[in-house]
């Protein structure tokens, strides 16, 4: 029997008292890391929102088995906000719809979540009508004419299901209730709100595809809330990414268990910790690259160098080659090499150990974490 399946469905109910020890832990780091924020210079702020945002919408893809490109993500993210970053590049439709469906679910987190908004949401997840290869039903319910909506894994033949969702002649109802109950949730604490909109969401699966994505943007729009901001210092996507095993372990028992979901619960509200705790790595990045531009402000980069430096601070992957260089700046390697030791000579960069073909840089922030 599945969750929904249950007789009082959907009457949740935890264990308040078991879980409020953990509940005020995390909301006591919550409001410590909106204050370490809210102290920052305004543009500091917007690069720590700008980096977390980039970081979720990649995330909540990659969940999903979609990687997209980080530079068109912080682009089209960057222009949606006005804000002036170098290094910007074009980003195709896909990309544009995860960013517009996110930044309306945070950025407008205050307006109703409504049929006609969740239909917009999936529409800009999927603009050209196909998931992957397969042609689904866009901005509308799921009509169930392939069969029940099952999650399943295994190779054909010998699938293992490990959730079927609601039949979808109760979708409209069902949606009607999720929707009323997240307009008025009640005296719940926020962050119960969003735990259980998440699951509860999900469980219901509305859609042919882009479920797991649109239940992360309602948790995520539901903690705006809560925090009366805009702006997410935070990615629950990046922490259940990280935690991603343990995630469809315990969604999986939840579905197939009782009301009860204190389990759930717990399992959440600890996400929400650690997605919060990870969160010092974005404000260490953040005032790192912010001292780094302020030590350099009269020194004359040209574009191409500030380009790579720029992914350097954001925390560039791998070593950085000559050969790098002029892939990403696309440039000659002549110039890289140019560009390269104009930047060790200003003491920006270093040389790695090594040598040869194999001679990679990096920033030299001696100075800077001191």
């Amino acid at each position: 029997m599945y969750l929904w399946e249950q007789t009082n469905w959907p009457v949740f109910q935890w264990d308040e008292q078991k879980l409020t020890n953990l509940l005020a832990r995390v909301a006591r780091e919550q409001g410590r890391l909106l204050g370490k924020m809210e102290g920052l210079r305004f543009e500091l702020r917007n690069e720590a929102h700008l980096h977390t945002l980039t970081n979720d919408v990649l995330k909540s893809s990659e969940i999903e088995g979609e990687i997209l490109a980080p530079d068109e993500v912080r682009s089209s993210i960057a222009r949606r906000l006005g804000m002036n970053i170098g290094g910007l590049v074009p980003s195709d439709r896909h990309v544009d719809g995860v960013v517009e469906m996110m930044l309306d679910a945070t950025g407008k987190a205050n307006e109703p979540l409504t049929e006609a908004r969740l239909f917009a949401w999936h529409g800009s997840l999927f603009p050209t009508g196909y998931s992957g290869m397969n042609k689904i039903r866009v901005g509308c319910w799921r009509d169930d004419k392939q069969g029940p909506m099952q999650v399943v894994s295994g190779p054909i033949g010998k699938e293992k299901i490990h959730f079927q969702a609601p039949p979808a002649e109760r979708l409209n109802e069902e949606m009607k209730k999720f929707l009323h109950w997240f307009k008025q949730p009640g005296e719940h604490d926020p962050l119960f709100i969003a735990g259980l909109a998440h699951l509860w969401f999900v469980t219901i699966h509305p859609f042919d595809d882009g479920n797991g994505r649109i239940a992360r943007a309602i948790a995520d729009m539901a903690l705006a809330r809560a925090e009366q901001t805009n702006q997410r210092y935070y990615s629950m996507s990046a922490q259940i990414r990280q935690q991603q095993k343990s995630y469809y372990t315990v969604l999986e028992k939840t579905q197939k268990g009782t009301l009860d979901i204190s389990q759930w619960q717990d399992w959440f509200l600890n996400c929400l910790f650690n997605a919060i705790d990870a969160a010092q790595e974005t404000l260490t990045i953040v005032l790192n690259k912010a001292q780094f531009w302020e030590q350099f402000a009269k020194t004359p980069f040209n574009q191409r160098q500030i380009k790579v430096l720029n992914k350097l601070l954001d925390g560039f992957e791998g070593k950085l080659t000559s050969s790098k260089w002029a892939k990403i700046t696309k440039c000659s390697q002549d110039t890289a090499h140019r560009d390269i030791l104009n930047l060790i000579k200003h003491g920006a960069l270093k040389k790695d150990a090594g040598g040869g073909r194999s001679t990679s840089y990096s920033l030299l922030m001696d100075d800077i974490e001191k």
